[in-house]
């Protein structure tokens, strides 16, 4: 129980709420700034998609030191796995994620653009759940994948991590924003679920991440990891492996 009052984790895990909570509002706060997604025009397309590239490239820069700011339980599950977080602290990290994105949209919500359903992601017009499930898989891997050939990989340029993953983010959203919504992030999409009480296909925003998030980081490591990665892979430490 002594982790969950380590100094260090603590201060990584405000970290996380502090970057998920400008994430969520810039995002979320651009799309009530530029329209409402069935009614978006493609430069208002281009705005949003931005706004989520940018503000998780400025989160990345401003507590990667810290947290290694993973933003994104999705991120944190698959870090878990491929051993390169401890059980507790990605439990920490997680609930600072979900309560960032949720207090964002308090914000929001109560004070800048009121809305029954600002923020939400749905599936697109004649789009299948199968369709929407295999979108948010597809975007997810290279969204994972490539942040663990930037942020996490030793041997990488962490200098360019924020702008290739904030990259990612925005095109993502270039592609999906009219088909799921581009989430990539369970707890961008659980603060607007929750603050609107509207859970409709939800089950979508966490499994197809979290399924694309684990098959990055196994083909990673796998594929182009080194031989003390792969041996650590799976190997779940209630602590943080490196503490």
């Amino acid at each position: 129980m002594a982790d969950f009052y380590d100094r260090d984790n603590l201060r990584a895990t405000v970290a996380e709420f502090l970057a998920t909570f400008f994430f969520v509002f810039v995002g979320v706060g651009a799309i009530g700034a530029f329209g409402e997604i069935g009614q978006i025009s493609g430069p208002q397309l281009l705005l949003i998609g931005l706004a989520h590239g940018l503000g998780i490239a400025v989160g990345i820069m401003a507590i990667g030191r810290v947290s290694g700011a993973h933003i994104n339980p999705a991120v944190t599950i698959a870090a878990l796995l491929a051993g390169r977080i401890g059980l507790i602290k990605s439990a920490m990290y997680i609930g600072a994620q979900l309560g960032g994105a949720a207090l964002a949209m308090v914000a929001l919500d109560g004070s800048a653009y009121p809305s029954d359903d600002l923020g939400l992601h749905g599936l697109g017009q004649n789009l299948t759940t199968g369709n929407a499930f295999v979108i948010e898989v597809i975007l997810t891997f290279f969204l994972v994948f490539t942040i663990f050939a930037t942020a996490m990989e030793k041997r990488g340029n962490a200098m360019l991590a924020p702008l290739a993953i904030g990259t990612v983010v925005a095109l993502g959203h270039f592609v999906a924003i009219p088909l799921t919504g581009a989430s990539m992030n369970p707890a961008r999409s659980f603060g607007p679920a929750l603050i609107h009480g509207n859970w409709t296909d939800h089950w979508i925003y966490w499994v197809a991440p979290i399924t694309g998030a684990i098959i990055a980081g196994i083909i990673y490591v796998a594929v182009f990891g080194t031989a003390a990665d792969r041996s650590q892979a799976g190997a779940i430490s209630l602590t943080d492996p490196e503490a």
